[in-house]
């Protein structure tokens, strides 16, 4: 009997890694205000992208803490239209206030508000 050749062997397929799933807001609002309890422990608000990741957390959140989400996000970008003007030091000083009115509505809430 002749010897049949064994077929090529075919390369090992692994599954694609998958993503982790995005974290769970749960309750609503935690996410949001965790980021922002980071960013006022690391003194980072004004750092690009710090508050854009606060006002994407809040999206699930729940409206008081989206609303101040929002306020925050506005301060900041006219914080950021400031820049290098007379105004910039009262536009960067409303990012903090709209940070403190959302860390008082957090802990209102009853979700994280300190690092």
């Amino acid at each position: 009997m002749e010897e049949k050749p064994a077929p090529p062997s075919s390369p090992s397929v692994s599954p694609p890694a998958s993503a982790s799933p995005p974290p769970v807001d749960d309750p609503p609002g935690t996410l949001a205000c965790a980021a922002l309890a980071e960013a006022i422990a690391d003194s980072s608000l004004m750092t690009p992208g710090i508050v854009d990741g606060i006002a994407g957390a809040s999206a699930t959140a729940d409206a008081p803490v989206a609303d101040a989400a929002e306020r925050l996000a506005v301060a900041y970008a006219s914080a950021l239209a400031a820049a290098g003007k007379e105004t910039e030091p009262d536009a960067v000083a409303a990012v903090g206030a709209a940070a403190s009115d959302m860390a008082n509505v957090c802990s209102d809430s009853g979700l994280q508000t300190v690092g």
